[in-house]
C-alpha cells in the first residue's frame, strides 16, 4: 500500500527545480478550485457574505453603503462585490470563483515570500497550505471579508518586503488601504510594522530614508481612505461614512460581550511558541523577514484581543503569516523532515478536504432530485414565492436574507439588512437609524411596515437565546397576526392574516 502511495504521490509532485510562478498559481488555483467549488452552488454559506450581497446590489442600483442599507463593514468589501454584479450579473458562480482567484492570489505572495527564505519545495507546500486553510473548515468556502482583506495584505506586503523603490512603496500602501478599508482589524499589524521598522531604523542609524520611505507607504494607505470618503463628500454625507466606517466600528468591539479568555489562550500560546522557536534556534531572527512576520503576527494576534473573539473566519487573517514563520522552521526540525514524504502529504489531501467530498455528493444528489445543483433554502424559498405568485413588497427575512437579491427586493429598513442588526442597538446612532431601541425597531418593522411574509427558520428561535424579550414578542406576534403558510426544507414561511 505505501509502494502504491509512493508511486501516485510521485506522479502528482511537480518538478520543483522547473517550477515557473504561472505553473504555481495554476497549481494553486486549481487546488481551491477543486475545495471549493461544490460550495459555488449553495445560497449562503455565511450569513455575512449574504450582506454584503445585498449591500453591493444597493450601490449597483445607485445607493451608496450606508445611506439606504447599512452593515458594519469598510466599503472596500461592497466594492468588490458590486464590481461582480455589475459585471457578471446575480452569478453565486461569479462571486464564488472571485473568492476562489483571491484565495489563490494570497498563495501565490505566501509562496512568493516564502521562496525568499527558503527552497522552492517548501515555498510550495506552505502555498499549497495556505489555500487549504483559507478554504476549509466552517465558512470559510464562501467570500468572506477576510479573504479580501488579506489578499490585499499579502500583496502589498510581498511589494514591500521586495520592491524598495519608492514607487513599489507607494503600491503596498495603496494595497495596505485597501485591506484597511476591506477591515479594520489590519490596523494593529500595520501599526506594529511601522513601530518596527521606525525601531529598525533608529537603531541602524538610518532614520531619513526609513521616514521618507513610511511617509511613501502612509501616502499611500491615505489614498485609498481619501478616495473611499469622497463620494460621501460629494453627496454631503461625509459624516455618515466617517460613523459607519470608523466610529461604528469601535462602538461594536466594546459592547459586543467577549470570550477574552479563549483570546488570551491563543495570544499566551502564539507567544509561547515564538519564544520557544526562538530559543531553539527555529526561528533565525537575523533574518528579517522573520522578525517582520513575528510583528505582523502579534499585530492580528492582538486585533483579537481588541475585538474580544476569535471567529473561524477571523482566522483566515493569521494563517498566511503563521504559515511563513512555520515555514521558517520547518527546515530547522529534524522529526518534521523525516515527516514531509510524498506518500504522508498524500495521505492528508485525502482527509483533509473532506467538507469538499460531502458537498459534491449533496450537489449531485441535489441535481438527480431537483434537476439543479443549486440548492439551500434562500434560493428555494424565493422559487417557491416566484412560483406561487406572492407579493414581495417589504417582505422580511429573519434568516435566508439572501432572498432578497434573489426576488430583487431590499430589507426594509436600514437595520434589517443583517438580521442580527436590528438588535444592536449601539449600532442605531451611526447608521442614523430614527428608531432608539431594538425592541423599537422590531414592533416598527412588525406594527408599522406590517410585512406581508415573513421568512423565520424552522424550529428554532428567531434571535439568540439570550435576546428574551425580542424572541417573546416575535412568537407572540406571529402566533396572533401571521399563520403559517409553508415550509420550505428548513425555512418556515409566514402569511399576514389581514
Amino acid at each position: 500500500m505505501a509502494q502504491v502511495l509512493k508511486k501516485i504521490a510521485d506522479y502528482l509532485t511537480p518538478n520543483y527545480q522547473k517550477l515557473k510562478t504561472s505553473t504555481v498559481f495554476f497549481w494553486f488555483f486549481s487546488c481551491a478550485l477543486f475545495i471549493r467549488f461544490p460550495f459555488f452552488f449553495r445560497d449562503y454559506i455565511d450569513r455575512d457574505e449574504s450582506t454584503f450581497i445585498i449591500m453591493a446590489q444597493s450601490w449597483v442600483d445607485g445607493h451608496l453603503p450606508y445611506t439606504q442599507l447599512w452593515d458594519l463593514k469598510p466599503p472596500i468589501i461592497f466594492l468588490f462585490f458590486a464590481i461582480l454584479i455589475k459585471l457578471f450579473g446575480k452569478s453565486f458562480i461569479a462571486i464564488r470563483l472571485a473568492g476562489t482567484l483571491m484565495v489563490a492570489i494570497t498563495a501565490i505572495c505566501t509562496y512568493k515570500i516564502a521562496n525568499r527564505t527558503t527552497s522552492t519545495k517548501v515555498a510550495f507546500w506552505v502555498g499549497i497550505f495556505t489555500v487549504i486553510f483559507q478554504s476549509l473548515f466552517g465558512s470559510l468556502q464562501g467570500v468572506m471579508s477576510e479573504h479580501i482583506c488579506i489578499t490585499f495584505f499579502m500583496v502589498g506586503l510581498y511589494t514591500f518586503l521586495f520592491k524598495p523603490q519608492w514607487y513599489f512603496v507607494l503600491l503596498s500602501g495603496v494595497f495596505f488601504g485597501l485591506s484597511l478599508m476591506s477591515k479594520l482589524n489590519v490596523a494593529y499589524p500595520i501599526f506594529f510594522l511601522v513601530i518596527y521598522l521606525t525601531w529598525e531604523a533608529f537603531r541602524q542609524k538610518r532614520l531619513p530614508a526609513a521616514i521618507q520611505k513610511l511617509f511613501w507607504l502612509g501616502f499611500g494607505i491615505l489614498i485609498v481612505i481619501t478616495m473611499t470618503a469622497l463620494p460621501y463628500y460629494l453627496s454631503g454625507e461625509t459624516m455618515l461614512w466617517w460613523q459607519s466606517v470608523f466610529m461604528a466600528p469601535m462602538a461594536y468591539s466594546s459592547s459586543k460581550p467577549a470570550t477574552i479568555i479563549k483570546v488570551v489562550l491563543f495570544f499566551l500560546l502564539f507567544s509561547v511558541w515564538v519564544l520557544f522557536s526562538f530559543k531553539k534556534g527555529w526561528l533565525d531572527f537575523k533574518k528579517r523577514e522573520a522578525k517582520i512576520l513575528v510583528v505582523i503576527s502579534f499585530g492580528i494576534v492582538f486585533s483579537f484581543l481588541q475585538t474580544g473573539k476569535i471567529n473561524g473566519h477571523y482566522l483566515i487573517l493569521i494563517y498566511p503569516p503563521l504559515l511563513l514563520l512555520i515555514e521558517l522552521s520547518v527546515s530547522k526540525i529534524g522529526w518534521l523532515k523525516k515527516l514531509n514524504r510524498p506518500s504522508i502529504l498524500l495521505i492528508v489531501f485525502l482527509l483533509l478536504p473532506m467538507e469538499a467530498y460531502l458537498e459534491y455528493y449533496n450537489i449531485i444528489k441535489n441535481k438527480v432530485q431537483n434537476d439543479t445543483f443549486f440548492n439551500g433554502e434562500g434560493i428555494n424559498v424565493p422559487k417557491y414565492i416566484i412560483g406561487n405568485q406572492i407579493d414581495t413588497k417589504n417582505i422580511l427575512f429573519f434568516e435566508y436574507h439572501i432572498g432578497y437579491w434573489l426576488l430583487n427586493e431590499e430589507p426594509p429598513t436600514k437595520a434589517a439588512t443583517h438580521p442580527s442588526t436590528i438588535l444592536r442597538e449601539s449600532m442605531f446612532p451611526y447608521m442614523q437609524n430614527p428608531r432608539k431601541t431594538s425592541m423599537e425597531e422590531l414592533r416598527y418593522l412588525m406594527e408599522k411596515v406590517r410585512p406581508p411574509i415573513v421568512v423565520t427558520r424552522r424550529n428554532r428561535r428567531v434571535f439568540d437565546k439570550k435576546m428574551e424579550e425580542a424572541n417573546a414578542y416575535i412568537n407572540a406576534y406571529l402566533e396572533e397576526n401571521y399563520q403559517k403558510l409553508d415550509s420550505v426544507d428548513a425555512a418556515l414561511i409566514h402569511q399576514r392574516l389581514e
